[in-house]
């Protein structure tokens, strides 16, 4: 299974939906808490599902279970934690929720984990990716 990420920061429409089109993502599973950003006109939430629809054929859900709780975003970004210490606190938080036995098997070949950081380092959908990676069949991830 190809399962693919994106974040939409630092990206016009343009490059971000060429993207995807040139992947052949079927499917957009945005990981994010909240799906109403700011950050780019663009990704809104509804707006986001009905841009893919419309100039990608693309499906889109929301999926705020593979996203970091608001206690484990603050401790990083608001009080300055370290990536190592979000890293285990978002690793522990997918198996308390038990990613792998449930949101793990509805992902589909050709799906594509979104996210707002324009790059996978440093952003829990590669966590995501990796964790389904190791906990499941086989899986290619793929960051766009």
């Amino acid at each position: 299974m190809r399962l693919f990420t994106i974040g939409f920061t630092k990206k016009t429409g343009e490059e971000f939906f060429t993207r995807l089109q040139k992947a052949r993502v079927k499917r957009v599973v945005d990981v994010r808490l909240n799906n109403t950003s700011q950050l780019a006109g663009f990704a809104k939430g509804r707006d986001l599902g009905y841009f893919l629809g419309a100039i990608a054929k693309i499906d889109y859900v929301h999926c705020p279970e593979l996203a970091p709780t608001k206690e484990i975003l603050d401790a990083f970004k608001k009080d300055k934690g370290s990536w190592a210490e979000y890293e285990e606190s978002f690793a522990e938080l997918l198996a308390d929720r038990r990613i792998a036995e449930t949101v793990a098997g509805s992902l589909c070949d050709g799906d594509c984990l979104l996210c707002s950081e324009a790059t996978p380092q440093h952003c829990h959908r590669r966590l995501v990716a990796e964790y389904i990676a190791e906990h499941g069949a086989d899986v290619e991830v793929i960051h766009l």
